[in-house]
Formats: C-alpha cells, structure tokens, sequence
C-alpha cells in the first residue's frame, strides 16, 4: 500500500476536484481513497509514504494514437530523401524504415518509447504498430516490453496492400493472432484492436479479410483522410469516399478509432457520428507533414467522441495540448475558440476511449479508479486551482516535468528515477540496434 501526497492534487473527479495539499492512498491496482495529507497518514501508518514534494500531483496521461516502430526515428536522415508532397513522406522515410525493422529493432523501438512515457507521465498508449520486414511476432515483441516496463497498451497491426499480398496476409493474421492472444490472457493492461494503414493502401478484397480475420471481436485502428490521396483514391477507384467505404466494409462503430480525419466533409461526419466511432487528433504530425488542420471543432459540435494522439511526433501529450489550441484557432482565424474541446481531447475524451478497452475508470483520482498517477515538478508563481489548471497545463507545464509515475499502482518512476530499470544499460543496447539499423537505411556505418 502506497500513500503518495504532499502535493497540489489534481483529480479531474467532480467530487472532489482539488486540495492543496493532498493525495491518494493506493492499494493493489486501485485508488482506495483521496484527502488531505495529514488526515491520510494518520489513517493509514503503515502505508509507504511517497512524497510528492509540493509537486502537481494527478492522473496519469493517456495517448490514443502512436507509433512504436518509428521511436528510431529521432535525429535520422535518410540521404537523399526530400520530400515535397505526403505520399513522399510515407513512401521515402516512414514505410522505408519498416522495411528495415526486423523483430529485434521492434523490441528496441518499443523499449525506447516506454522509457519515454514514463519520463513523461504517460500511463496508457494506443499503438499502431508496422515493421514489413518481419511481421510475424512483432506485436507480441511490444507486448513483452510493455510487461517490463508497466505501460497499460492496446496494440495492432497496421495491414496495408503496399507491399503485396503475401506481407498483406501476414499482417491481417498478425492481427488476429495477438487477438487471440488477449482473449485467451485477459488483462486489464494489455489489449488488441484491428490495426490498417490507410484506405489507399488497402484493397475491398483485403478489408473483407479484415473483417473476417476480426469477427467482431473488437475495434478497428486505422488511418482516415490524412491526406487528400486517401480522398482522391477512393473517390477515383471506388465512387465513394474514405468514410462511406468504412462504412460499407462494416469497420465503424463505437470501438472504432479513426485517426486523423482532416480532410473529412459533413456527411462523413454524421456517418461518423451515427455510427458512434471515434477519432483521434495528431496537431504536430499533421502540421509536420503539411496535410492540413482536422476540423475538430466541427467533429466535437456534432458530439463526436475525439480523442488526442501524438502520431508518435512526440510522446508528451501537454505539448500536443498546446499544439492542438494554436492549430485550432489558426485554422478558423479567432483566438477564442478551441480552448474546452482540446482540453477535454486530452482529459477527458482520452480516458473514455481507454476505457472502453481496459474496463477500468482512468484519468481520475478518485476511489475505485485505476492507481495511474504521476507527479509534476511544477512551482506555480500565479493563483493555482482546479480553476485555471489547464491555463497551467497549456502555458506552464511539460511533459519532462514529470517526477514520478505510477502505472496500475506499480511505481515505474521516483524522482526522475527509473524503478527496477537500468535506464543506462536500456540505453546502450537500444543505442546499439538503431546503429545497426540506421547503417542499413543509409548504407554506412555509425
């Protein structure tokens, strides 16, 4: 039993929405109660004290669309590769790295990116995985390191025709093995959906063996108009667009998550919304690859439920936070919009999508709910409340802020320390495979 308080608290829980100097009492895999400090370690003294330090103490954060398999991306340069145009991006950097990635560079990508969670307050990730030089196993390689590392993941497998048909089969059975797999191992940290790269990938033939692989054993994950060849190739090669055909494959409904979904017109928006599917917004990957600006304000007036990824652009969701406001107010031109629909993406939108999937209440400190907590280091220097935390969280906080990390009740993270991790040995060998893996994309040594 853990007692983690002397903080700023946080709950995001209506009830009891902030105490200035509060906490939680942690027992098992759940919260067993929130109050005031000294009223907790009197009740419970045997309990082991966690102290927060005057830190933000609050629920743990939730990314609802990333990437494992490019966390070997950062700082590489692929030589030759200028991209002028999105198809370009995919082709020359994105789908030439996983052509590269064998199961070991799988591991090491997921290793790195659970590392970098923790250190960032991220307790649960929606991943959609794709490594086309060897499919087979890749995702239960993930599942093993989101074991060791204690991230709470919904993993799948991105199929895609790009690479014809026999790496197509490969990836629609990969999807419904680790489907299985969950089945016959139920947990409320690790769980499968149906993963698809991008409807201009994926042929009716393949999305027919998708739904067959599938049965209705869970939701799909797949990439919707992100960029307007998504939108020309259905509307050029089968008279729909990208939604409709969604909808005439029986992929939507309410566990469902389209990502992306910029270039969507108001009538895929009621199909959207009558079919009760999700979405999921990526600001900086979509402003990095110049595709456009998702009409979230639209999507979240029509009651759609929206949800906020990171594309795996990052793994600091505060700084997608503040990414996703400024888009959305550059896009429509008035400063004073978008502020309550960004921040419900993250804080409340996020845990309701995740919970759909693990069963168990997230994003809230409250008692019954998931013992997914961390601490900020943030010293406020203006009024501070459950009033204006999120002015806070948008103009004051980052993710590298975050001190310590309790995933499932299990202490990942202590003062910026990895617990029961060797971070610098995790380093040195991940160090070691992306050497490997960079010298083949660029034909060198590193």
């Amino acid at each position: 039993m853990y007692i983690l308080a002397n903080g700023k608290l946080i709950t995001r829980d209506s009830a009891l929405p902030y105490l200035p100097d509060g906490g939680v009492v942690i027992d098992g895999t759940k919260i067993l109660e929130v109050g005031k400090t000294a009223d907790l370690k009197a009740k419970y003294p045997k309990a082991e004290f966690v102290d927060a330090k005057g830190g933000v103490i609050m629920p743990g954060l939730v990314n609802a669309h990333t990437h494992i398999y490019s966390a070997l991306a950062r700082g590489l340069s692929i030589a030759g590769h200028n991209p002028t145009n999105f198809y370009e991006v995919l082709d020359g950097q994105w789908w030439y790295m996983d052509r590269h990635l064998t199961l070991e560079g799988t591991r090491a990508s997921a290793d790195a990116l659970y590392m970098d969670c923790i250190k960032q307050g991220v307790t649960t990730i929606f991943d959609h995985h794709a490594s086309f030089c060897e499919i087979p196993g890749s995702l239960m390689q993930i599942a093993d390191s989101a074991k060791k590392f204690g991230i709470r993941s919904c993993l799948c497998y991105e199929v895609s025709d790009r690479d014809g048909e026999e790496k197509s089969l490969q990836a629609v059975q990969e999807n419904a093995d680790f489907i299985t797999y969950c089945e016959k191992n139920p947990s409320d940290m690790l769980k499968a959906m149906f993963g698809g790269h991008a409807l201009f990938t994926i042929s009716d033939k393949t999305f027919d063996r998708m739904v067959e692989a599938n049965n209705g054993r869970t939701g799909f994950h797949i990439h919707v108009s992100e960029g307007m060849n998504d939108v020309y190739d259905s509307l050029q090669n089968y008279g729909r667009r990208p939604v409709q055909r969604l909808q005439d494959h029986g992929i939507l409904g309410p566990m469902t998550i389209l990502g992306h979904c910029i270039h969507v017109n108001t009538a895929e928006m009621e199909i959207i919304k009558e079919t009760g599917t999700m979405c999921v917004n990526n600001p900086e990957s979509n402003m990095s690859n110049a595709v456009g600006i998702s009409p979230v304000l639209q999507l979240y007036k029509r009651g759609i439920l929206v949800g906020m990824g990171t594309d795996a652009y990052t793994n600091d969701m505060l700084e997608s936070l503040k990414v996703a406001l400024c888009s959305q107010r550059s896009n429509v031109c008035m400063p004073n919009v978008g502020w309550c629909e960004v921040t419900d993406m993250l804080f409340k939108n996020n845990p309701i999508i995740g919970e759909k999937y693990f069963g168990v209440p997230l994003g809230k400190l409250a008692p019954g709910a998931a013992a997914d907590v961390i601490v900020m280091d943030y010293k406020p220097f203006t009024p501070f409340s459950d009033e204006n935390i999120d002015g806070h969280m948008i103009f004051g906080m980052t993710g590298r802020q975050c001190q310590t990390t309790i995933c499932n009740g299990k202490l990942l993270m202590k003062d910026r320390e990895l617990v029961g991790i060797d971070e610098e040995a995790e380093n040195a060998r991940i160090l070691e495979v992306s050497k490997k893996f960079w010298g083949e994309l660029n034909h060198r040594e590193y």
